[in-house]
């Protein structure tokens, strides 16, 4: 249990990092509650990025200025027009893979990553499936019934059958680390004999997280080419969403397998042309300057592990209090859970409740936000929509609190809950 001085003496650390980045940065005491510490955090971030413009003024789009030298903190870039030869140094938002290589492609957001990562593998693939577990980003799912034809969506339930194409078709595992803990281990369990790629989306993971290890340890024993794709606006920078940012990392195992021709080194060729073509290269102001440091892996840890220990006292209590108007409770990432309606949410009604919740214990005192992302120092809650079964229904995720406030926050959201059950949700 953390103690409301310990966790202030935590996100002094933090804060201390933040304001380091800082060309003068300023003598900040240790802050006196949490909305200090919200408050004071999304300042500096502020700063930092105001900074950043001012001190890079030469590094344009064009890059006319032969002397602009674009830099981030420990990050460093080179470019020319449009940044669509985009080439950086700097840090691996991952722990480094014994016995792996690995290629970084940065992009504009997560979803510009994987939207070019799927239309490079046509260059590759005339045609092929592409496998996806129950409770996959419903975003990600869109984008390839729309715009990857070559590639045919197969979802599979649990339990899960053998992940081979049964008439040899070439085929891809798109594996998220949103789906449900259930699902994500029966994944792990299946063999991937059949399996020519695994696409995996970490963006729910901790970077350092054991899990991406056991994925990736998983892929080498059956000689799968992985890719990582990521959004690093959520678990990467210290809960204050600096900056829109992707990333889709090729890894080549120990035997540097080849199956059907189809290579991380080839892939991540054809994806830097398809970032160049579309447009979406990630912009250097985007980069967290704080990254990289042993204190920011400290803090990042320290962080996930607060989320993860309140997400699962939040898991118990929904389950007890709740009942059948919780949906799921039980994400392999640990970091939210979704409520459902007595009657069932459209996309409008599980917004409106997301709001409506959020504003009340707002009012009551609460760190709490209508927000639509994870990872804050504040519970943001907003509609889900699980494209899988096609509900709607309201997500809370879990933030960085002192435990005993948590646990008084979360009471407070089944309390309004139950209480606000008659005249939401539509019939």
């Amino acid at each position: 249990m953390e103690t409301i001085e310990a966790y202030l003496g935590r996100k002094h650390e933090e804060i201390r990092l933040l304001n380091g980045c800082l060309r003068n940065p300023a003598d900040l005491p240790c802050p006196r509650s949490v909305d200090e510490v919200i408050e004071t955090k999304f300042r500096l971030t502020a700063a930092l990025r105001a900074e950043h413009e001012l001190q890079d003024w030469k590094a344009t789009e064009t890059s006319w200025s032969a002397t602009a030298c674009p830099a981030s903190g420990p990050f460093t870039f080179s470019y020319d027009y449009q940044r669509a030869d985009l080439r950086v140094s700097g840090p691996s938002f991952y722990e480094p893979g014994r016995g792996c290589t690995s290629e970084a492609i940065y992009t504009a957001s997560g979803m510009a990553a994987i939207s070019a990562l799927l239309l490079a593998s046509a260059r590759l693939l005339a045609k092929g499936d592409i496998v996806v577990l129950s409770g996959s980003y419903g975003e990600t799912l869109e984008l390839i019934e729309r715009f990857v034809p070559h590639l045919r969506l197969v979802t599979l339930r649990l339990p899960l059958a053998d992940a081979s194409a049964p008439d040899g078709s070439p085929r891809i595992l798109l594996l998220d680390s949103c789906i449900s803990a259930g699902t994500f281990e029966a994944a792990l369990r299946c063999d991937g004999e059949g399996l020519d790629l695994l696409i995996f989306d970490t963006t729910c993971f901790a970077g350092r997280s054991g899990r991406i290890r056991r994925v990736l340890r998983w892929a080498r024993r059956y000689q799968i080419p992985v890719v990582m794709v990521r959004s690093h606006t959520k678990l990467d920078s210290l809960g204050v969403e600096y900056g829109r940012l992707g990333s889709a990392v090729f890894v080549a195992g120990r035997e540097g397998a080849e199956v059907r021709g189809l290579t991380a080194e080839r892939l991540a060729a054809e994806t830097r042309d398809a970032v160049r073509l579309l447009g979406g290269a990630a912009l250097p102001a985007h980069f967290p300057p704080f990254v990289g440091s042993p204190a920011y892996w400290a803090s990042t840890k320290r962080r996930v592990a607060a989320i993860l220990r309140n997400g699962r006292s939040a898991a118990r209590l929904f389950a007890r209090e709740l009942g059948s108007l919780s949906a799921e409770l039980h994400f392999t990432h640990g970091l939210y859970v979704t409520l459902r309606g007595k009657h069932a949410f459209d996309e409008a009604g599980a917004r409106q409740v997301a709001e409506a919740m959020s504003r009340d214990l707002r009012g009551e005192g609460y760190p709490i936000r209508h927000a639509g992302s994870f990872g804050f120092d504040f519970a943001a809650t907003e509609w889900f929509h699980n494209a899988t079964t096609d509900e709607y229904s309201v997500r809370v995720a879990v933030p960085d609190l002192p435990t005993e406030l948590w646990n008084e926050l979360a009471a407070a959201i089944a309390r309004w809950w139950v209480t606000h059950q008659v005249g939401f949700g539509r019939a």
